[in-house]
């Protein structure tokens, strides 16, 4: 069971304090945004940030609708949280009211909650199945080792991305809140770092390093490489006063070898966890596996999803898995939770629910919107389902895979579309193909001016199709053509010199642009 309690003390007084801490809080159990206007979205155990609460009375609200609805606690940021008038309606409810530091942005505080309770959890079980939970919690671990170096420690991967850091917060800088908010060293700090030549030495196997303290305020840091034969697996790093004493340096370095086994154990476990939930959803795009299953071992809501296809063009290779996996890290970011995703045939696929909310599609799309995927590379593709059923998600991965081909051919503009948007491109293009199939373009006096075209560029299928796209309208088909309205009349007259068309039959302009349609949009 993950208390209250227990998330607070884990996150730490810099970014969270606890105003009004029953003793009877509920277990947690997941972190919620609060819609204005949509209580009926908090359910039993929830951490509800009033994200979009401004005024005393609404977080009065919001504090009695969760509490009636069994949330855990309430998030507001001051001074809201410490108004008189809310303290007393989370009293009077029975709930829990939290603090959260004024510079904290909610959509990292979301993804650090749940690192949060995640950890919690492994840990919970761990004890349940009488692990060791020094070996099941990296958090914990980190909580050893700052007690060995006497100092706060971080625990970073080799991208520089916070793993796990420890409760104390005694000794802090502006580097260090910054990057356990953002959960990764912050560009600036990581360039200051890396200038000192940090990352250099961190390469080369130094048992440990001290960084001096900087003129911008940032505190000394001591860090050890965390190494497994040879391999450099991250670091950890302890914010510090100064010089440290030899024997207290080498006991921080000796602890080394005790995260990098957990480290091992934790990227074996990840990697499992992660091929497992993989091969799942690519069952599930396939139509082969069981809806229950899927909601319980992937966390679907039981509400409509879409299936998103998105192609990332720019790389080969490995080059190109790096670049789909970078940008599912970065339409994650700002979003609620990441999106239950795979790869299948060079394509990321993501499963996310079909609401305008956190983590639904519409935010999904914005996020696709505004990404470009590297300097490398190009901008991202990416075509949605209609919203399905958890049983019906093939149905919408099919339909995901026809409206990316239709961006792919150029057919419909942009690089994001949805399915049930594009339907009049999806009639036009699945006429063309069976007409296609059909071998409807080779009949009738089409193929004398395509000869025509092919030997003169002469332009006589565009202006035709223009020209009955258009009917008794030259001026606007003339600007689809970029020509002048008298040279639309001209090409029409020498069109009907070489062929004999009846354009006053409606069958017969029918018929030619059913055959018009064939090739265009095919």
């Amino acid at each position: 069971m993950v208390s209250v309690r227990s998330v607070v003390d884990r996150v730490g007084p810099t970014l969270l304090h606890a105003l009004q801490l029953p003793e009877d809080c509920p277990a947690v159990g997941d972190v919620v945004i609060a819609e204005p206007g949509a209580p009926s979205g908090i359910a039993a155990g929830d951490l509800v940030l009033g994200v979009a609460t401004a005024e005393p009375a609404d977080a009065g609200a919001l504090v009695r609708v969760s509490a009636g609805q069994g949330a855990a606690a309430v998030l507001l940021k001051p001074p809201l949280a410490a108004k008189p008038s809310v303290r007393r309606a989370a009293q009077k409810a029975g709930i829990a009211l939290i603090q959260v530091h004024a510079a904290t942005s909610w959509a990292q505080l979301v993804w650090l909650l749940r690192t949060v309770l995640d950890a919690l959890a492994d840990e919970s079980e761990s004890l349940e199945e009488g692990g060791d939970p020094g070996s099941g919690d990296l958090f914990r671990l980190a909580d050893a080792v700052a007690s060995v170096v006497d100092a706060p420690v971080t625990i970073e991967d080799t991208n520089s991305r916070v793993l796990a850091y420890s409760a104390r917060q005694d000794l802090t800088d502006p580097a260090r809140v910054a990057t356990i908010m953002g959960r990764r060293i912050p560009d600036d700090v990581l360039a200051r770092f890396r200038s000192r030549g940090v990352f250099r030495e961190l390469s080369r196997g130094r048992q440990t390093i001290f960084v001096p303290a900087q003129r911008d305020g940032t505190l000394p840091r001591l860090i050890v490489p965390i190494r497994m034969g040879g391999e450099l697996l991250g670091s950890m790093w302890a914010v510090v006063t100064g010089p440290v004493p030899e024997e207290r340096a080498a006991a921080f370095a000796d602890s080394a070898p005790v995260v990098a086994l957990h480290l091992l154990r934790r990227r074996a476990h990840t990697d499992a966890q992660r091929r497992a939930s993989a091969e799942l959803l690519r069952g599930v795009l396939e139509g082969r596996a069981a809806p229950r299953r899927a909601v319980a071992e992937l966390d679907l809501s039981d509400e409509p999803h879409r299936v998103v296809v998105i192609e990332v063009t720019g790389g080969d290779g490995r080059d190109a898995e790096g670049l789909r996996l970078a940008l599912l890290e970065r339409i994650s970011q700002g979003v609620g939770r990441r999106p239950v995703a795979t790869e299948l045939g060079g394509l990321l696929y993501a499963v996310v629910p079909d609401r305008a909310g956190p983590g639904g599609w519409d935010e999904l799309r914005e996020a696709l919107m505004t990404q470009s995927v590297s300097r490398r590379g190009g901008v991202p593709r990416a075509a949605a389902g209609t919203p399905e059923t958890i049983a019906a998600l093939a149905t919408s991965r099919t339909q995901a895979d026809e409206a990316l081909g239709l961006l792919r051919a150029g057919l419909v503009e942009g690089r994001v579309v949805a399915y049930d948007e594009a339907w009049t491109a999806l009639v036009l293009h699945r006429a063309a193909t069976g007409a296609v199939a059909a071998h409807v373009a080779e009949l009738g006096p089409l193929r004398v001016l395509r000869e025509h075209d092919e030997a003169g560029k002469t332009g006589y299928v565009d202006t035709l199709y223009e020209w009955l796209r258009h009917p008794g309208d030259p001026r606007t088909a003339a600007e689809q053509l970029r020509i002048h309205p008298n040279t639309l009349r001209y090409r029409m007259k020498r069109l009907l010199d070489q062929v004999p068309l009846d354009l006053d039959d409606p069958d017969v302009r029918l018929a030619l642009l059913t055959q018009l349609v064939a090739l265009r949009w095919s």
